[in-house]
C-alpha cells in the first residue's frame, strides 16, 4: 500500500469497507475546481461586460430621444412675440454680446493651442501678426482687465461669505430651537366650548381671481373651519373676469349658505390695485368693525378644520400682538423635478428663516396667506396699500415699525399648491424679488425716522433687505454667471476652487437640512439656484430703479391637484391632531349641476398650455459651456465640470424642460 493511502475497516459488512484517498486525485479534483472557478470568473466578467456594453444602447436611446424633443421644443415654440420682448432688455442683449466675444475667444484659444504657443508667457519673439496680436491680447488683458476682475471678485467674494455667515447663524438658532424645544405657547386658558360668545369674532377673507381649478376646495375649507358658526363671517372676494366663473363660485358659495355657513360673495366692478385692492375693499365694508381678527387664505390654501383653533388662541393676553403666522405644506411637491427644488427652498424659509426671526425678534416678512391678522393692528398701520407687488411684506413692515409683534407657528401647517410649470415659478419669482426692492425704496425713510431700536433699525435695513432681498442676487448672479465664466479667458483673475465648489456645497447640504428626504436632489438644488439668479438679478434691478416689468402682477397659475381626494390623502399623512371622522367630503351639487349644463351647451372650457423657449437661460448656456470649452483647454478640472454642468442646467432650463411637460 502507499504510504499516502488511508484504510479505514469496519466490521459491519453491510457498509463500506474501505475508503481510499489518494493525494494525486485530490489534486486534480482541486485543480478542477480551480478551473471551474475561472470559468465562473470568466462567466462573470462577460455578464457585467454585457451589462456595461447594454448601457451605451440606452444611454444612446436617450440622447436621441432627448435631441428629438428639443428639436421639437424649437420647432412648435411660438417665439415670434418674445422676440421683440427680449431684445428690448438690456441683460439679454448684455447676454448676446457677452457671448459672441466669448466665442471670439474661444477660437483665438483654440489657434494658440494647436499653435502650441504658451498661454502663459509671452515668448522673447512673436512670429507671424496672429501670433503678434496674441500676445498683445495676453498683455492687454494681465495690466488691464485682470486687476479690475480680481477686484469686482474679491468684492462678491466677500458679499457671498457675508450671506453664507448668515444662513450659517440662522442655521445655529434653528438648532437652538429645536434642541431646547422652545415653542409659542398660549398664555391664558383657551376659549370655552360650551359658551361660543366667549370666542372671539374672526373674519376668513378667501381673495382670488380666475382660480378655476381650485374654488371649490378652498371655500369647502374654510366652511368646515371648527368656530361657532356665529362668531364667524367667511368672504369670498372674488376678482375673475370670467362671467361663467363668477358664476360657479357664487354658486358654491350659495349652496354652503344654505347649509347654514355665514359666508358672502363679493365681486368688485372695478378690479383695481390686484389683491391688495381686493383686500383694502373687503376691509371697507361696515361689518368688518364688528370683528376682531381676519384670517387670510389664498384660494389654493385648504386649512385644517383646527386652524382657528390652534392660532387665535394666541392673542389672549398678548395686546401687542398683531400676526399668528403658519406654514405651508406642499400637495404636489413630489410632482416633478421642479416643485421638488421648490420644496427644498421654502422648507428652508419657513423651518430656519421664519422660526428663527419670529422667536428672536418677533418679526419677520407676512407670506401673504395662512395667517390671521389682528384688525386693529391693520388698520392702525395704514392698511393694505397698493404701491407694491408685494403688499404682504409691506404691511408686515409697517406693523413692526408702529411697535406690534408677529409670532410664527412651525408646526400648524396649511396645504397649498406650488407652481408646476417654469413659467408659473418664474412670474412668481420676479414679483416676489422685484417687490421687495420697490418696497425698500418706499420704506427706507420710514424706517430711519421710526422709534424702533437702532438693532431693529439695523436689522430691517442690512438683513431683511439688503442682505436678503438684494445682495444675493446680485452676487450669486454676478459671480457664478459673470465672472467665472469671465476668469476662463482672463486666468489671471481666476476664482479659487473653495468659492465655486467647497463652499456653495456647504451652504447647499445647510439648507437642504430641513427636508432630508431631498438629499438626492443636492446637486441639481445647487445648480437650479444659480441658473434662477438671472431671473431674481433681473428683477431685483427692475424693482430697485422702478422700472417697467417690476410692476408686473401675475396670478400665479393653478393646477387644481389638490381636489378632495389628494386633500384627505395628504392630511391623514400630515395631521395627527385631529381624527379621520372630523374630515368630510362635500361637494356643491348646484356647482356641478352648473358643470353639467356648461357641458349640455357645448361651451368648452379649453386652457390652452404649451411648453416656451427661454432666450436669455439659452444664451447663458452657450456662454458658459463655451468657457467650459476654454476651461478644457487649460486643464482647469473642478472649474470645467461646474461650467459645464452649469450650462447644460441653464440649457435645460431654457428649453423648458424642468417643470410640466405639455404634450
Amino acid at each position: 500500500m502507499a504510504p499516502s493511502s488511508v484504510v479505514v475497516t469496519i466490521d459491519k459488512p453491510s457498509n463500506i469497507s474501505l475508503v481510499e484517498v489518494d493525494d494525486s486525485e485530490t489534486s486534480v479534483f482541486l485543480e478542477k475546481q480551480k478551473t471551474a472557478s475561472t470559468k465562473q470568473f470568466s462567466w462573470l466578467l462577460l455578464l457585467k461586460a454585457q451589462r456595461i456594453l447594454s448601457f451605451f444602447p440606452w444611454l444612446a436611446m436617450g440622447v436621441s430621444k432627448t435631441f428629438v424633443s428639443v428639436k421639437k421644443r424649437i420647432a412648435l415654440s411660438d417665439s415670434s412675440k418674445d422676440e421683440v420682448k427680449y431684445k428690448e432688455r438690456i441683460m439679454y442683449k448684455f447676454i448676446r454680446v457677452f457671448l459672441a466675444i466669448s466665442i471670439v475667444a474661444l477660437v483665438v484659444e483654440i489657434i494658440a493651442y494647436l499653435q502650441n504657443w504658451d498661454l502663459k508667457l509671452i515668448p522673447s519673439e512673436a512670429m507671424g501678426l496672429v501670433h503678434l496680436s496674441y500676445m498683445g491680447w495676453i498683455s492687454f488683458r494681465a495690466d488691464y482687465l485682470a486687476p479690475s476682475i480680481t477686484m469686482l471678485s474679491k468684492f462678491c467674494v466677500l458679499l457671498f461669505m457675508i450671506q453664507s455667515l448668515d444662513r450659517f447663524i440662522l442655521g445655529i438658532g434653528c438648532f437652538w430651537i429645536k434642541l431646547k424645544k422652545i415653542k409659542p405657547v398660549i398664555d391664558d386658558q383657551s376659549y370655552d366650548i360650551e359658551d361660543p360668545s366667549s370666542f372671539p369674532m374672526v373674519l376668513v377673507q378667501i381673495p382670488m381671481c380666475n382660480e378655476r381649478e381650485v374654488y371649490q376646495q378652498s371655500i369647502a375649507s374654510a366652511c368646515q373651519l371648527d368656530w361657532p358658526k356665529d362668531r364667524i363671517l367667511i368672504q369670498v372676494l372674488d376678482d375673475s373676469s370670467d362671467e361663467l366663473l363668477q358664476i360657479l363660485i357664487r354658486n358654491e358659495v350659495n349652496s354652503w349658505k344654505e347649509k347654514g355657513v355665514n359666508i358672502i360673495y363679493r365681486h368688485r366692478f372695478v378690479r383695481t390695485g390686484y389683491k391688495a385692492g381686493n383686500l383694502h375693499s373687503a376691509m371697507s365694508c361696515d361689518y368688518v368693525k364688528n370683528y376682531e381678527f381676519v384670517a387670510i387664505l389664498d384660494a389654493d390654501f385648504q386649512p385644517n378644520p383646527d386652524f382657528l383653533i390652534l392660532t387665535v388662541p394666541h392673542f389672549k393676553g398678548k395686546p401687542d400682538l398683531a400676526l399668528v403666522q403658519a406654514r405651508w405644506s406642499f400637495v404636489n411637491k413630489d410632482e416633478n423635478l421642479l416643485t421638488r427644488l421648490q420644496n427644498i427652498n421654502l422648507c428652508f424659509h419657513f423651518e430656519v428663516e421664519q422660526q428663527v426671526n419670529g422667536h428672536f425678534l418677533n418679526f419677520f416678512g407676512f407670506n401673504g396667506t395662512a395667517g390671521v391678522w389682528r384688525i386693529k393692528a391693520l388698520e392702525e398701520s395704514g392698511g393694505w396699500l397698493e404701491r407694491t407687488t408685494v403688499e404682504d411684506m409691506d404691511i408686515a413692515v409697517r406693523a413692526h415699525l408702529n411697535g406690534w409683534k408677529f409670532i410664527y407657528l412651525n408646526d400648524v401647517k396649511v396645504l397649498c399648491e406650488l407652481p408646476e410649470s417654469y413659467e408659473a415659478y418664474k412670474k412668481q419669482q420676479h414679483r416676489w424679488h422685484s417687490g421687495p426692492m420697490q418696497l425698500f425704496r418706499l420704506c427706507l425713510p420710514a424706517i430711519l425716522s421710526s422709534k424702533i431700536s437702532k438693532w431693529k433699525k439695523a436689522n430691517m435695513i442690512f438683513l431683511f433687505f439688503l442682505l436678503r432681498k438684494l445682495i444675493l442676487p446680485f452676487y450669486s448672479f454676478t459671480l457664478f454667471c459673470v465672472i467665472l465664466p469671465l476668469t476662463m479667458f482672463i486666468p489671471e483673475a481666476e476664482l479659487p476652487i473653495w468659492v465655486i465648489c467647497y463652499v456653495p456645497v456647504t451652504m447647499s447640504i445647510l439648507n437642504i437640512l430641513p427636508s432630508p428626504k431631498s438629499f438626492p436632489f443636492l446637486m441639481p438644488y445647487l445648480l437650479f439656484e444659480n441658473t434662477m439668479s438671472v431671473t431674481k438679478f433681473n428683477a431685483m434691478v427692475s424693482g430697485l430703479f422702478q422700472l417697467g416689468s417690476a410692476y408686473e402682477w401675475v396670478v400665479t397659475k393653478k393646477s387644481g391637484r389638490s381636489s378632495e381626494s389628494d386633500l384627505l390623502a395628504f392630511a391623514e399623512r400630515e395631521s395627527k391632531s385631529f381624527s379621520e371622522d372630523k374630515i368630510q367630503r362635500r361637494l356643491s351639487d348646484s356647482g356641478l349641476d352648473m358643470l353639467g349644463k356648461l357641458k349640455e351647451q357645448e361651451i368648452p372650457i379649453v386652457v390652452e398650455k404649451k411648453n416656451r423657449i427661454y432666450r436669455k437661460e439659452l444664451a447663458l448656456a452657450f456662454l458658459l459651456l463655451t468657457a467650459a470649452t476654454r476651461s478644457l483647454l487649460s486643464a482647469h478640472g473642478i472649474h470645467f465640470y461646474f461650467l459645464l454642468f452649469q450650462g447644460l442646467s441653464f440649457l435645460a432650463v431654457g428649453l423648458d424642460l424642468i417643470g410640466e411637460q405639455v404634450n
